[in-house]
């Protein structure tokens, strides 16, 4: 009472008036466009009871162009229902963008109308010939989708040499780590399960419960070389990349050396993350430990679910963010010299993200102002979770942190609109810019539920500029090749790469904000192949598309 007589009495209101700054806008908002843009998909976990350990997992989504048309596509994947408890029949949803805002279920008519126990997806032309292939992972049979350039699909896992290797797969990415021109495919594996080995856990001792990955053996990681020839060679073993440990869900890019030879960072279960660093000989050293990277501060393995790498301090250097189980913090880590160091706790991110379960992550400039901001989707994995601790729910509202330029992060997920923060079982997180506008919007995937679609609609004024880069010695994708740039004083740098968050892939062209900037200083491409070009005096607010040894070209508009 004694506080309510104070300040009815106004003697703290000046020292509150004195020391409380308004918080500034973030400078856009999100319209949740799901139903609009004709986006109708319900995620199928096959849950029916029996709390069976993919279940938990959901499954991801991928922002893709499939048919060239310059207009960014959306691919949801789906799980299916298990053997023996067969209620309805899902497949993933490829939905084709209409040009206007909207989107048309292309699934069947793609040949994509297929079942499987879906996880994630990776979106690469590992042959070369201008259009996208799709690797979508699975519980059981991973699957290779041949882009045809007829708008169609056609299974060619058997002929690729992918085929009869069963596992519990997760994320997945494509890299040309040998730099012959040709992408190579990394996948990601969980645990040692199947529905017939599974284990009974329980936390009462009487009713199933999902059991946590220590209840598992891991299993390694695979890495396929490309061939040439539409054939991949599993070279697991040779390369350095074994390991019978591991319990992997996320895997993103790094090169971080700037010389072109892609390494990879794998984020682990309840195991030390894995840091592959390429050996430039077809070899990779996991140096994850000497890195920072494998353990907590505290020197523990953390639950780590997604995973992504980008230049969020414009040094021109890499940092890092790995989601992990709620009372763990995501990660956020910042090159000092040669090894990383975690700056969660003191940046912002750390103590918002503490009672989150996290799993997608994306580095994104979402308020186009020059700095990388990070997109958290969060959700448990157990809707029991509520009787269990009194600080975490099972839908969780997702993140949306800003970037302050100055080493912190401030949480605007409540300010954006468009229900973004409201809470959901969250997966799956991409970004892409569907509506050609300039800007980054964000898919997201929810386990045994719908997906969501927010178009980011600008308020500040602010500007970008769009690369969209095709190799020509290097692989058709330009996936490793980094787009550096010079605006305003401030040198961004951004990746073209495959995989990344959770589950998930985002679109490959590379978008730099630039605040109110009419013109682009410099630009400098690093191609994987070597080469590097470099063009001057770039128009803001249009895109180009930069062939290798061709110069860059503007498109109209975005």
């Amino acid at each position: 009472m004694a506080g309510l007589s104070l300040l009815s009495q106004g003697s703290l209101l000046p020292t509150l008036a004195a020391t409380t700054q308004p918080l500034a806008s973030p400078g856009f908002r999100f319209a949740d466009v799901t139903a609009q843009a004709g986006i109708q998909f319900q995620h199928n976990s096959g849950a029916f009871g029996g709390k069976l350990l993919p279940e938990t997992l959901g499954s991801g989504c991928a922002f893709l162009d499939y048919d060239r048309d310059g207009w960014q596509d959306i691919l949801l994947i789906n799980g299916m229902d298990w053997p023996g408890h067969k209620q309805r029949r899902s497949t993933l949803r490829l939905y084709r963008n209409n040009r206007n805002g909207t989107f048309t279920d292309v699934t069947a008519r793609a040949g994509l109308d297929q079942e499987m126990y879906g996880m994630g997806v990776a979106v690469g032309d590992y042959n070369n010939d201008g259009l996208p292939d799709i690797l979508v992972t699975c519980v059981g049979q991973n699957r290779l989708f041949h882009n045809t350039g007829k708008a169609t699909f056609v299974d060619v896992t058997k002929a690729s040499g992918l085929g009869k290797r069963e596992a519990f797969s997760t994320s997945a990415l494509w890299f040309d780590y040998d730099r012959d021109g040709l992408l190579d495919l990394f996948v990601c594996n969980y645990v040692k399960w199947s529905p017939e080995h599974d284990v009974f856990c329980s936390l009462d001792g009487k009713h199933k419960s999902y059991c946590t990955p220590e209840a598992y053996r891991g299993e390694t990681c695979w890495l396929f070389r490309n061939r040439g020839n539409g054939t991949f060679e599993d070279v697991t073993a040779s390369s350095g990349i074994f390991d019978s440990s591991s319990k992997s869900l996320g895997v993103a890019m790094l090169d971080d050396e700037q010389q072109g030879w892609p390494s990879l960072l794998v984020a682990n279960d309840t195991q030390p993350n894995k840091l592959y660093l390429n050996q430039r000989n077809g070899t990779f050293k996991d140096a994850a430990v000497e890195a920072g990277l494998a353990f907590s501060s505290e020197g523990k393995a953390r639950a780590g679910m997604g995973i992504d790498a980008g230049d969020f301090e414009n040094t021109g250097h890499s940092g890092v963010a790995i989601t992990n189980f709620d009372n763990e913090m995501t990660g956020l880590y910042e090159l000092e010299g040669k090894t990383y160091e975690d700056i969660a706790a003191h940046s912002g991110v750390g103590l918002a993200s503490k009672n989150s379960l996290g799993f997608g992550c994306v580095f994104l400039d979402a308020n186009l102002d020059g700095w990388l901001d990070l997109a958290v989707a969060n959700g448990h994995i157990d809707e029991t979770v509520r009787n269990i601790r009194g600080n975490v729910g099972y839908a969780q509202s997702p993140l949306l942190f800003l970037n302050s330029g100055k080493k912190s992060f401030r949480d605007v997920a409540a300010e954006i609109g468009g229900g973004f923060d409201q809470p959901k079982v969250g997966r799956g997180l991409a970004y892409g810019d569907f509506d050609r506008d300039g800007d980054l919007d964000l898919l997201l995937t929810t386990n045994n539920g719908p997906a969501y679609l927010y178009r980011n609609d600008q308020l500040a004024g602010n500007r970008s500029i769009r690369f969209r880069l095709v190799g020509t010695n290097s692989n058709r994708d330009a996936i490793g090749a980094t787009v550096r740039i010079v605006c305003g004083g401030i040198s961004q740098s951004r990746m073209v790469k495959s995989g990344s968050s959770y589950l998930s892939q985002s679109e490959l062209p590379v978008t730099f904000g630039l605040e109110k900037h009419d013109r682009v200083e410099s630009v400098v491409i690093a191609w994987p192949s070597g080469r590097t070009e470099d063009f001057k005096n770039l128009a803001a607010g249009r895109s180009y598309e930069c062939t290798e040894g061709k110069g860059a070209l503007p498109q109209e508009g975005y």
